[in-house]
């Protein structure tokens, strides 16, 4: 199927590996042009090296800590300057790490909210105006399936991400008369490093080998495996298509039917 979206621009932030280089990797097979973003500019490069050896597309890494407005607003002026101003943006940030209420410090609240939250905020306050201008735009969130079965030992995600869902939910109203969509990929349990992190900080907060809990994660999934990280890069590129115009203000679960609520 061809998506229609060969030749835009896709800012893909937190894309240098996990989740968002499997976006940024989709969007590409697509034609589209790709900006990654990560901590490390060298990984941010390295990986748009990659994309662009692979799949012939113009590819771009740049460096930004997303939970430095200051850093995303260089960034996205070294975006417009280099490759012009993104059609597609898919938000993306590293979760803050696990832990109970009682083990919670209240500054890492704080931490939580400027990285899984406002990171989205302000990347979608810099490319609206342009988006509107086009009116063509397609705005991409990956929160988590937490902002609909809340995870335990996930706190700080749980809160910053159901608020980051609160907020793409109004806003997808307003935008929508401008050709904007706006949606979230909700991820569960995708082999990452991301999750070998958390399956590691369980096992220590358990007091269980880390196989014993990578068998209790995966023994929570109907599919009965984790994810493939390709898998989630291909449905972010169909909420980016053409195809999916009329489709605004939802919330798509990649899962592998881990969640079992019936909405």
């Amino acid at each position: 199927m061809n998506l229609g979206i060969e030749g835009k621009l896709a800012l893909v932030s937190a894309s240098s590996r996990g989740l968002g280089r499997s976006c940024a990797d989709a969007l590409a097979s697509e034609g589209c042009r790709v900006a990654v973003c990560s901590r490390n500019e060298a990984s941010a490069q390295k990986a748009a090296h990659e994309i662009s050896e692979q799949y012939d597309v113009e590819a771009m890494g740049f460096e930004a800590d997303l939970a430095k407005k200051e850093d995303i607003d260089r960034l996205i002026n070294q975006v417009t300057d280099a490759l012009g101003t993104p059609d597609i943006l898919v938000t993306n940030a590293g979760g803050p790490p696990p832990g109970t209420f009682e083990a919670t410090a209240l500054p890492d609240y704080q931490k939580a909210l400027d990285l899984n939250l406002m990171s989205a905020v302000h990347l979608i306050h810099h490319v609206y105006p342009a988006m509107k201008a086009k009116g063509w735009g397609r705005i991409i969130a990956i929160t988590s399936i937490s902002v609909k079965q809340p995870i335990g030992d996930l706190l700080l995600s749980n809160m910053a991400r159901s608020g980051l869902t609160g907020f793409l939910k109004t806003i997808a109203t307003e935008l929508a008369p401008h050709g904007i969509t706006v949606n979230a990929l909700l991820p569960g349990t995708h082999k990452t490093k991301r999750v070998d992190k958390l399956t590691r900080d369980r096992a220590a907060l358990a007091g269980k080998t880390e196989e014993e809990v990578y068998r209790q994660m995966v023994s929570a999934i109907p599919c009965g495996a984790f994810g493939n990280p390709s898998d989630f890069g291909a449905a972010a590129a169909f909420l980016a298509s053409r195809q999916a115009n009329f489709i605004t203000g939802h919330n798509l679960l990649v899962d592998g039917g881990k969640y079992m609520g019936t909405l």
